[in-house]
């Protein structure tokens, strides 16, 4: 596609239409984020120690701390936010994949579920069953099929 013919052209159009494409740009924005996040982690820091450092005449030893508690706590908010935007990238990543498989997979179950219904309305004759062992013939094994009683046991002992 060319910008210059197309006046609804969108470079990430061709991005969304493939999943190998949407993890690729996602995981470069999530290393530019990953990137920005460790730099806001030092800045956080090192507000932390200039703020707390910063006293005032007068001040008892908890009042820098507790003045810098709004700055911290508003850096913090930032990388926590970041981390969820990190994750919810790679989340999404996966979820695109996801779907394109349930796409390719759906003809595949209709065509199941088809075959399922129409069995259903043709079911196919049931085979008889086999003819049971005739009741004079002893049984092989004596195990499960043996005496079903204490006096039953024959020439056999008990436990």
């Amino acid at each position: 596609m060319n910008s210059n013919n197309d006046p609804n052209y969108s470079p990430l159009r061709d991005v969304a239409q493939s999943p190998e494409a949407t993890a690729r740009y996602l995981a470069d924005v999530q290393r530019v984020l990953l990137d920005i996040g460790k730099n806001l982690g030092t800045l956080a820091h090192e507000t932390r120690v200039h703020l707390r450092d910063t006293h005032v005449e007068g001040d008892r030893w908890y009042h820098a701390r507790l003045r810098a508690m709004p700055v911290e706590k508003a850096l913090g908010n930032v990388l926590k936010s970041l981390n969820n935007l990190t994750e919810g990238l790679e989340k999404s990543a996966y979820k695109r994949r996801a779907h394109d498989e349930a796409v390719m997979n759906t003809a595949k179950e209709r065509k199941e579920k088809e075959l399922e219904k129409w069995r259903k309305k043709n079911p196919q004759p049931l085979q008889a069953a086999p003819n049971p062992p005739q009741q004079g013939a002893q049984n092989q094994n004596p195990g499960y099929g043996g005496p079903t009683s204490i006096f039953d046991l024959g020439n056999r002992e008990s436990a």
